[in-house]
């Protein structure tokens, strides 16, 4: 075997070890589906449900967000539009919904998107609020959905899931199915009380746990887990709902994804600087300890990996060195086989079995582990030199692959 035939077997050396974060998820989201209600979308009460929609230049997809909103079958709700300022006829298609029985409508100075959550937050009525894209479609039950992740007075915030709703090219079915295995995740650890993220395109708050800890930090990039983090802070529990779907688009080409997952990491990486005291503080229970894990997971694993890639690379020269057929080149190929593993539970779990007519995009997946360890990296060395934290949206297509978006997903 050549050296450079031993440097491509070993580029699957992020998939590998990813493979075995993931082998400690999988029974654990199991038990979690194992537990969940015979009606999943039973709710206790029937709280009056705020819905906040900041929109930056959405004109192109936000009609479509706004009138699934009202059509979701929760009768007892408002939708709260803030613009920020676009550039676009957001703010024309905004005024058209004015008048209309329990929406509301402003406008603001382009100030940032936790600024627009912000100013929702201070217009809206709800005892639960919120909080989604204006690019989000929800499914139907998506409200009842997400209410149901409140049945314990001890959860602060609820996870919603995120379904992609743009399925026309090879990198978006990819991310269709690794969206699968992110709700796998998020369901094992919210069945170990270690869920620290609650998306910024659904997700859900308490109003008085709000007013307890605070709104949107402004000025970061990552709001939506920064919050989180200080809902966990608080002693909140924070809840995974899978039955609240909000299909959204996700990056199509290579730019706008490396960009969007760096502007993540950024985001990431701020949250875990103004939060460093919390990172393995037993004082929180077992949150501390998770995010020390989950920190080095994150972080530190990533840049060791391009390392280690890189020693490799080095070594691959010389063809005197290989490991073709020592054991541990054996259990590098059989793990590869556990993110396949991974994706059709995932998809199982989900009760989206027609997504994996989209498996062979899982071929790259090597490729892209190697390039989200980048983005990490990236992603650093932007946050040590401060650079300034852009935005960076994606810009929309308006892009539907589901035609006839169901009016609830089956679990």
């Amino acid at each position: 075997m050549s050296g450079w035939a031993l440097a491509l077997q070993l580029l699957v050396l992020p998939a590998v070890l990813l493979s075995l974060v993931e082998a400690a998820y999988l029974p654990l989201a199991l038990v979690a589906h194992a537990r969940r209600p015979a009606d999943p979308l039973r709710v206790p009460s029937n709280p009056f449900v705020s819905v906040v929609v900041p929109a930056f230049d959405e004109g192109r997809v936000l009609r479509r967000c706004v009138d699934s909103i009202l059509a979701d079958r929760y009768l007892n709700k408002e939708v709260v539009l803030v613009d920020d300022g676009s550039r676009d006829d957001t703010w024309e298609v905004m005024k058209s919904y004015r008048g209309r029985p329990g929406v509301v409508v402003a406008h603001q100075t382009n100030a940032g998107k936790a600024a627009a959550l912000n100013h929702g937050i201070s217009l809206s009525r709800g005892s639960i609020l919120m909080f989604v894209d204006a690019d989000g479609v929800f499914s139907g039950w998506t409200i009842r959905g997400m209410l149901r992740g409140f049945d314990d007075p001890r959860v602060g915030a609820v996870c919603g899931n995120d379904a992609p709703v743009n399925l026309d090219r090879f990198q978006p079915r990819l991310l269709t199915l690794l969206t699968h295995v992110t709700a796998m995740v998020r369901r094992a650890l919210a069945q170990v009380n270690c869920l620290t993220i609650v998306s910024g395109n659904c997700g859900a708050v308490r109003r008085e746990v709000l007013d307890e800890v605070g709104g949107f930090t402004e000025g970061l990039l990552g709001e939506d887990l920064e919050l989180t983090w200080r809902v966990r802070r608080a002693g909140y529990r924070v809840s995974f709902q899978p039955e609240a779907i909000v299909y959204a688009e996700v990056p199509a080409g290579v730019g706008p994804l490396w960009r969007q997952r760096v502007r993540w990491a950024r985001g990431y990486l701020q949250t875990l600087w103004m939060h460093r005291d919390l990172v393995g503080s037993v004082r929180h229970g077992v949150v501390g300890p998770y995010l020390a894990v989950n920190a080095l997971t994150m972080v530190v694993a990533p840049v060791l990996q391009l390392v280690a890639l890189g020693i490799i690379l080095g070594l691959a020269v010389d063809d005197s060195q290989t490991l073709y057929g020592t054991p541990a080149s054996t259990l590098a190929w059989a793990l590869l086989l556990f993110p396949v593993l991974s994706v059709v539970v995932s998809a199982a779990l989900n009760g989206s079995w027609r997504d994996l007519r989209f498996f062979y995009v899982l071929l790259v997946m090597p490729v892209y582990s190697t390039v989200m360890n980048a983005v990490m990296v990236t992603a650093i060395v932007q946050q040590l030199r401060r650079r300034p934290s852009r935005w960076n949206k994606l810009e929309r297509t308006g892009v539907s692959s589901r035609h006839g978006i169901p009016d609830g997903a089956r679990f």
